[in-house]
């Protein structure tokens, strides 16, 4: 199934993301994870692109073939094209239709010290995938601009415009906390013609070392409600854990209690986390999923 059939048939979206270990650790290390997450029925998991994989064990392609074969769960795997050549991506490509995954998230990756490659970019890797494939492909999106593009949003528009003129069937967003930002990228989105659902991606923070590593690596705000609750519990683990959960709960109902096609989790292979916000979410999604479709 293409993944974009979901939010044609539904009015909300539900999805985690998961991640593969590292290439020195079992890939079975995160079998049990995935059990855990099945039983919460999500629409769909993702899977990130492993580094240090080889092309005949690609982690996150044995991953997504679990979810999809084990537990009829639709599958997402993540791709990033940098400093690939179009004869690696092919094999991978191959590799995804043989083992039945339909969907893909296009990435161009961080260019950090590798060469660029074939691929300059993710609208170049989407337009690619379409043209040697029957996949689904999703896009990534950033609410308040990618951290390259010194967080200009306008511009980062324009490259969603040009995402979707690729072929991308819809967008996910880099995690966020303070929701004006996702409705400001909306807006913009709307526009700008853009047709493509997008979904919000919450990653729920349960401890300090945690948000140090996403804001250095995204650079996303944080609202001082957010702060202040990691400055009362960052010396108490259960605490700021609850906390940070609570505080994606109120995002997600704020989101979905607005409108938006949907909302991908960034599990950080924790179940607690997922389960405790499925949990609580559980009526409202029903609710929003029994209403006529629009």
């Amino acid at each position: 199934m293409n993944i974009k059939q979901l939010f044609d048939n539904k009015n909300l979206v539900f999805s985690f993301e998961i991640f593969p270990p590292k290439p020195d650790y079992p890939i079975e290390t995160v079998h049990d994870t995935i059990e855990e997450l099945s039983v919460l029925n999500p629409d769909y998991i993702s899977v990130t692109y492993g580094a240090g994989g080889s092309v005949n064990n690609n982690r996150t392609c044995q991953l997504s073939h679990l979810i999809k074969d084990k537990y009829n769960i639709e599958s997402l795997a993540h791709l990033t094209c940098i400093g690939s050549n179009k004869e690696y991506i092919d094999c991978v490509l191959e590799e995804l239709r043989e083992k039945g995954i339909n969907n893909i998230l296009a990435l161009r990756g961080d260019i950090g010290s590798i060469g660029v490659g074939e691929f300059n970019n993710s609208q170049e890797l989407i337009q690619y995938i379409k043209q040697n494939g029957d996949f689904g492909v999703a896009a990534a999106c950033y609410p308040e601009g990618h951290i390259e593009s010194k967080k200009d949003v306008d511009k980062d528009v324009r490259i969603l415009k040009l995402k979707e003129d690729a072929g991308a069937d819809y967008f996910i967003s880099q995690l966020f906390f303070d929701n004006s930002y996702f409705y400001n990228l909306l807006d913009k989105a709307e526009q700008k013609g853009i047709k493509a659902p997008i979904q919000a991606g919450i990653m729920p923070v349960i401890n300090k070392k945690q948000i140090e590593r996403v804001v250095s690596l995204c650079g996303a705000s944080l609202p001082n409600k957010f702060l202040r609750i990691m400055n009362k519990y960052e010396y108490d683990k259960l605490a700021l854990r609850d906390a940070g959960i609570a505080f994606a709960l109120e995002q997600i109902v704020d989101l979905a209690s607005s409108g938006i096609k949907g909302i991908h989790l960034y599990t950080m292979n924790n179940p607690y986390i997922a389960k405790n916000i499925t949990n609580n979410i559980g009526f409202i999604l029903s609710s929003i999923n029994r209403q006529r479709v629009i």
